[in-house]
């Protein structure tokens, strides 16, 4: 089994940084964006990468769900996801399963809509990715995602190899044009991608600065002086690559045809 990347300690930085329950900037007002437009009442949802659970417990209470189940890779956040969703009384709504890379072992068309909250980035072949997620949805039902995307096809530049090495997360970021050439051929229709780069160029700074300023006595005393170190360091890096759009999050739409 592969190594868990997103341990106790660092699930619990992450959430420091954006909130309890979440891996991934924004919060809540970034989910809802993600699902714009979308009637999830009474759907059967699909949460891939769910984390420690707080994206896959709000689609069910926030957002109408009928049922929602989670599924990731690393024991750690499944657990916190399964602690979350049973304090919260949804065990009958909610189900967490803990998953092997590879293909998603669901029957065709399991599912109205198929949610990813900046975890498919873990996922090197998007071609393979398109066709499963158009698989388990039932016919006119949506993918609706965000993601970390590279700006451009080709190898990576010297900032983003750095960057992405100092994240040490198995990144396999993918262009816009890579995507959407996955999402066509798997069948999709109504694609639509949407660049997120300015508004986490600008979130992205802010954070690294709240890593470096006031608080990081604080944080150092949570997390450690040299974990938060390398925080700093990561962020840094980050927001180069994001300066320039070569990191670009986009929030990612399809629907698989009626």
């Amino acid at each position: 089994m592969a190594e868990d990347h997103y341990d106790d300690a660092h699930i619990a930085f992450l959430e420091d940084i954006w909130g309890a329950g979440y891996l991934s900037p924004g919060g809540p007002e970034e989910v809802a964006r993600v699902l714009d437009g979308l009637d999830l009442g009474g759907a059967h949802v699909l949460d891939i990468g769910c984390g420690p659970g707080a994206i896959t417990l709000a689609l069910a209470r926030d957002f109408g769900a009928g049922r929602v189940t989670g599924i990731d890779v690393e024991a750690p956040v499944c657990a916190a996801a399964r602690r979350r969703v049973r304090g919260a009384g949804l065990d009958d709504r909610i189900e967490i399963r803990q998953v092997a890379p590879g293909p998603l072992d669901f029957p065709e068309g399991s599912f109205d809509v198929v949610f990813s909250k900046d975890s498919i980035i873990h996922i090197p072949d998007k071609v393979f990715l398109a066709r499963e997620v158009f698989r388990v949805l039932r016919p006119g039902g949506w993918f609706a995602a965000s993601d970390w995307l590279i700006g451009h096809d080709g190898p990576p530049s010297e900032a983003m190899r750095r960057y992405i090495a100092l994240e040490d997360l198995d990144f396999a970021m993918a262009s816009p044009g890579t995507y959407r050439a996955a999402l066509e051929g798997a069948g999709f229709g109504e694609i639509a991608l949407t660049n997120r780069n300015p508004w986490y160029a600008r979130v992205g700074r802010q954070e690294r600065d709240w890593l470096t300023g006031p608080e990081r006595a604080r944080l150092e005393a949570a997390h450690g002086a040299g974990f938060i170190a390398r925080q700093v360091t990561i962020w840094t890096a980050m927001v180069g690559v994001l300066e320039s759009g070569e990191h670009c999050p986009h929030h990612i739409r399809a629907r698989k045809p009626a």
